[in-house]
This record gives C-alpha cells, sequence and structure tokens, in this order.
C-alpha cells in the first residue's frame, strides 16, 4: 500500500514492493493491494511461465512493464506497456512468451461467473 496506508490508492512502486515480499515469503506471482466490495486489486508478475486457471470473477489486466503474447480462449494477441486486456468470468486465458521484465495490475470485479450482459 501507499506510504500514507491509505487503502484507496497505490502505486507501482507499492505493487512491486508487496510482490517481492509475497514471492519471497509465500512463492506467489501476485499480491493484492486493494480491495472494496467484490473489487481486488493485484500486481501480478509470473516469472517463466503463467501458470493461471480461469477465475470466477471478470477481470482487467493493465499492462505495467514487459511485452508478449496473451491468449484468451485459443485467439492471440501481443501486448506492450500501456495495453488492458479483458477476460470474462470462466474464459481460459495465460501470458506466454513474455519478457523478464514483465508486470499487470490486475483488477477483479463482479460477482462469482461474471457480469451480466445486457
Amino acid at each position: 500500500m501507499a506510504d500514507s496506508g491509505d487503502p484507496w490508492h497505490a502505486s507501482l512502486a507499492d505493487g512491486a514492493a508487496a510482490h517481492a515480499l509475497a514471492e519471497s515469503r509465500e512463492g506467489k506471482a501476485f499480491a493484492q493491494l486493494l480491495a472494496h466490495g467484490s473489487m481486488r486489486l493485484l500486481y501480478y508478475a509470473p516469472r517463466g511461465t503463467d501458470p493461471q486457471e480461469p477465475h470466477q470473477q471478470d477481470e482487467l489486466y493493465v499492462v505495467t512493464s514487459g511485452r508478449g503474447t496473451f491468449t484468451r480462449n485459443g485467439e492471440r494477441t501481443p501486448f506492450e506497456p500501456g495495453d488492458v486486456l479483458f477476460v470474462a468470468a470462466g474464459d481460459e486465458h495465460r501470458f506466454e512468451d513474455f519478457s523478464d521484465d514483465f508486470a499487470t495490475w490486475v483488477i477483479f470485479y463482479g460477482p462469482p461467473g461474471g457480469e451480466a450482459v445486457v
């Protein structure tokens, strides 16, 4: 979290520091920084491979560093810093062939099974 301890603010430096701690203590590729209701903000930086499985909630990835390929339901697209990727709840997805400096914000939100499509 931010130095002020505010539960509504997180910086990239906060994310990288929280990730480093979670990685060294628990071997995790992610760290949660914020949460409110169904929304959770994580910093995700896998090393080598991305072992993700489909999630219960819809999610957004906001790529902060690195490049590679993102696969969602068999469709592949290149990504780079600044790109935003949407994944509906239950979709197969993962980052592939990504650079060593790859990191992304992950925002989970909504009910289990995803938002209703109107």
